[in-house]
């Protein structure tokens, strides 16, 4: 169909449920940006001006939970040299986590503290309470699976970045470095959350973006000032959406 512009200027952006999540740069030194809380109709609900540059944006299924990720430092995942601030916000309570930073963390059955964890990707579980994510320590990044009613994660499995949950819960998509050099390093890939085994889509490209499930058979991400879409079970190849485009976002 033909495009139907609405709503505020968005450099990432989301939506699900009633609730849309707008992030915007705000111009000057240091960096700060907009967190705008939309309604359906994209109507402006809630505003919070924070550090950082957008990076990842996040609502839950049902609207009621939000995530968003700020680089702090640096402003690509490709540099080694980056830090970031990944926030949750509760609608219904108004609640705000503006760091997890402080989330207890469990790697490798242990309890985790070190200086460097950094969060980012949040992706949340039809419950609102489970979410899955990005931790970076060490020099390795992990998913970890969180829980907000016990405010607790704990790690899964090694390089796994910027996850997203399918609708049926079963699966993770999610960018795999395959290379270590700063060129297109990554590749998207799912993951069995059952069984564990993963394997890579037919986007052969260095995707560099929190892939959003269209429905339970198919991904949809932004690529070289495009929306592009592939089968999500590795077979096809892939489909151009959308010129001009980024933060592909699907509204049930």
């Amino acid at each position: 169909g033909g495009r139907v512009a609405g709503g505020p200027s968005c450099d990432r952006f989301h939506a699900a449920g009633s609730t849309a999540l707008c992030l915007q740069r705000r111009p000057g030194v240091p960096a700060r940006s907009y967190v705008l809380v939309l309604d359906e109709r994209l109507r402006e609900v809630r505003r919070m001006s924070l550090p950082g540059i957008p990076s990842r944006a996040r609502v839950s299924a049902s609207g009621h939970m939000l995530s968003w990720t700020m680089f702090a430092t640096g402003d690509s995942y490709a540099r080694s040299a980056f830090s970031t601030r990944t926030s949750i916000l509760d609608l219904r309570t108004g609640y705000l986590v503006k760091n997890i930073e402080q989330i207890p963390l469990t790697l490798d059955g242990r309890r985790h503290h070190a200086p460097d964890v950094n969060y980012w990707g949040v992706t949340f579980a039809a419950d609102d309470n489970r979410f899955y994510a990005t931790v970076s320590t060490g020099g390795r990044t992990r998913l970890v699976e969180g829980d907000m009613r016990n405010w607790s994660a704990r790690a899964l499995r090694e390089n796994v970045e910027c996850p997203s949950l399918s609708p049926d819960g079963t699966r993770i998509a999610f960018k795999k470095r395959v290379s270590d050099g700063p060129r297109e390093p990554w590749r998207l890939y799912v993951l069995d959350l059952g069984t564990g085994r993963e394997h890579p889509v037919a986007e052969r490209r260095g995707i560099d973006d929190q892939a959003l499930w269209t429905d339970t058979k198919t991904l949809a991400y932004g690529y070289g000032g495009a929306v592009w879409s592939v089968p999500a079970d590795g077979t096809g190849t892939p489909r151009r959406l959308a010129g001009g485009a980024s933060s592909p976002a699907v509204p049930r």
